[in-house]
């Protein structure tokens, strides 16, 4: 019988809130063309499933929204997957990298020079590929804290320079950067 309001018939209502992914009851494993797929018990099959970090900066393998496209093209979320560790590894392996192809965060070692010009910073620094410079508009949006003492710096582009602790750095680089960066 119809709950009050609803006709016979009607589809389900969607549904409201976050549905939380566990790895009892989500199963990710790598399908055809090696696209990410998600079963969901009391769900569904999802083929061609994309990762996306909740919260990029803070935490790194905590809060990961899993989405794919419907058969309309709207971008539909999973679920939530509130920590990584709990999965066993091959499904955290594939949702790593998974995330790898959409975030490109560099861990900045260095800090050879700071410029600052019209309003810009222009670093140049070492990072785990090599020495690289960048640019960042000189504005405190544009620099973030990670974890206790460290930094992420958002290029123009919009890729993430994190600095993972400022005392780490040797004591002029960490100069060099403080004298722009003192917040």
């Amino acid at each position: 019988m119809p709950s009050p309001g609803q006709s016979q018939g009607a589809s389900a209502p969607p549904r409201v809130g976050v549905q939380w992914l566990t790895p009892d009851s989500t199963n990710i494993f790598e399908g055809t063309f090696s696209l990410l797929h998600c079963a969901v018990k009391g769900d569904t099959l999802y083929r061609g499933v994309y990762a996306v970090r909740l919260f990029p900066v803070r935490w790194h393998d905590r809060f990961i929204s899993l989405r794919h496209f419907d058969e309309n093209a709207t971008d539909v979320q999973i679920g939530v997957i509130e920590n990584l560790a709990d999965f066993p590894e091959g499904p955290r392996e594939l949702i790593r990298s998974n995330l790898s192809k959409y975030y490109h965060q560099q861990v900045v070692k260095r800090v050879y020079a700071v410029e600052c010009e019209f309003g810009l910073l222009f670093f140049d620094v070492e990072t785990q590929r090599g020495r690289e410079q960048f640019v960042i508009p000189w504005q405190t949006d544009r620099v973030q804290d990670y974890g206790k003492n460290g930094k992420v710096l958002i290029e123009s582009l919009g890729n993430h320079y994190i600095i993972p602790d400022l005392a780490a750095l040797p004591p002029a680089d960490n100069r060099r950067f403080t004298n722009y960066i003192y917040w």
